[in-house]
């Protein structure tokens, strides 16, 4: 008897994701149902009120704009909903270790390299830093206690530059002290970085990191919905 091959593994459907960013979302804020129905009401209501502002008045008008309303409040949710389950995202991630290796590899794009693993990490106290590669130049990321960070911070410095001399090095501290990045505003703060590399050396100081970058796999990467991939239905 032939061997049947493994049936590929079915992803959830639209609603059935829908459902997931709604439950995930509505854990970290009570008030989101209201809010939800808030929004459809208010854009209902202003639709029925465009309706009788606008001759000829007739209940067919009145029906018809309530309906694009209607349409339009959907819609608002749809977005408010995947806004807020991006604040819930950053809310649970806030102080878990791996996080910023979370966000680094499902939010920078492809202008820049990441890896979702540290390039170094102190497994006592799960101190870690992650390195970024891009247009802006090479990115240390140090998440942890700032007095702990200083040897791994500088260990991969040294490192970078014995293979990439001349490319910029930027470092970035998450937290909440002082000159430190939140996680949820640690992807903006990569992407604004001004280009100094042009994308043959970003390619090649890829290549030359890579090389001398052994892969450490001792932290938890905390997974679960990525509201940055979420995508409000359009009306049809």
């Amino acid at each position: 008897m032939s061997s049947r091959s493994a049936a590929p593994e079915k992803r959830p459907g639209f609603f059935a994701q829908l459902r997931s960013l709604y439950t995930f979302t509505k854990a970290e804020f009570s008030w989101l149902p209201w809010m939800l129905i808030a929004i459809a009401v208010v854009a209902v209501g202003l639709g029925v009120l465009v309706g009788f502002l606008i001759p000829p008045v007739a209940v067919w008008s009145i029906i018809l704009w309530g309906f694009t309303g209607l349409m339009l409040g959907v819609l608002g949710a749809m977005i408010s909903l995947t806004r807020l389950s991006s604040r819930a995202m950053y809310k649970k991630l806030d102080g878990m270790p791996g996080a910023s290796g979370h966000v680094l590899s499902t939010s920078l794009g492809r202008n820049w390299v990441a890896s979702e693993m540290p390039v170094g990490v102190n497994p006592k106290t799960q101190d870690a830093v992650y390195r970024v590669i891009g247009r802006g130049g090479v990115v240390i990321v140090a998440e942890g206690a700032r007095g702990r960070l200083t040897r791994l911070v500088n260990d991969e410095k040294m490192k970078v530059q014995r293979v990439a001399s001349g490319v910029p090095i930027q470092v970035i501290y998450v937290g909440h002290g002082e000159g430190d990045v939140s996680i949820d505003k640690l992807s903006s703060t990569i992407k604004s970085l001004p280009k100094k590399v042009d994308r043959t050396t970003m390619a090649a100081v890829v290549k030359r990191v890579d090389s001398v970058s052994q892969s450490v796999t001792s932290l938890p990467i905390p997974k679960g919905i990525d509201p940055t991939r979420a995508r409000a239905p359009r009306p049809r």
